[in-house]
């Protein structure tokens, strides 16, 4: 007797199981993964909110205490950020306090030259009451044009320094540059008739008011 054996497989029968167990595989793979992806994010969700390490604290409560440690962390920003503030404060201080102190040597310095260069200018008139008082010693009367020519010398060195006099008889009295010491009767009004002290201006700056006497029409 011949026994019947079974129909053998053929290549496109092979070549779907091939098709079925990839179909498979990759199906099991791919829900490896998402179990491993909800894993993890279950992990996260319990780092982030695991009110189990919190007994008796609500979501509510878990989201005020997540607030407060936003804000402690916003602070330690703020303390940084002001100690780094008044560090940049204290370089602009010291920056500072260095300008001052330039400027005021600087400004000592400019003051220095201004009197150096106003006593040069007045060592000439020294010598001119020198030589003045050198002729007088022996004739009184010849000290009088002496010492009219160093007045005229010194008028000459203000000038030469900006100063212009003022102040002088028969000029319009003027309270900006003049201070009336006594009033006395006259042909017109506010007429200087008389000199006490000669005063010098800068410009439109005052130096020193010149003291004058003033007429007064009766």
């Amino acid at each position: 007797m011949f026994r019947r054996r079974g129909n053998p497989m053929t290549h496109d029968d092979q070549k779907k199981n091939q098709n079925e167990q990839a179909t498979q595989d990759t199906h099991e793979a791919r829900e490896g993964q998402s179990n491993q992806a909800n894993a993890e994010q279950t992990e996260e969700d319990d780092e982030d909110i695991d009110l189990g390490n919190f007994p008796g604290l609500d979501e509510n409560m878990f989201g005020q205490v997540q607030e407060m440690m936003a804000k402690l962390e916003r602070v330690g920003e703020l303390e940084q950020e002001n100690a780094d503030l008044k560090v940049k404060l204290g370089r602009l201080a010291a920056d500072f306090e260095n300008y001052r102190r330039r400027t005021q040597e600087d400004v000592d310095a400019a003051e220095g030259q201004g009197v150096a260069k106003a006593a040069e200018r007045l060592m000439p008139v020294y010598d001119d009451l020198d030589r003045a008082l050198s002729m007088g010693s022996g004739d009184p009367a010849k000290l009088i044009p002496g010492v009219e020519a160093v007045q005229s010398r010194v008028l000459s060195i203000f000038s030469g320094l900006g100063l212009e006099a003022t102040g002088k008889e028969g000029e319009h009295f003027d309270p900006r540059w003049h201070e009336a010491i006594q009033v006395v009767p006259g042909e017109e009004d506010d007429v200087i008739v008389q000199v006490y002290q000669l005063g010098f201006r800068m410009g439109d700056r005052l130096v020193r008011p010149a003291r004058v006497v003033v007429s007064k029409k009766g």
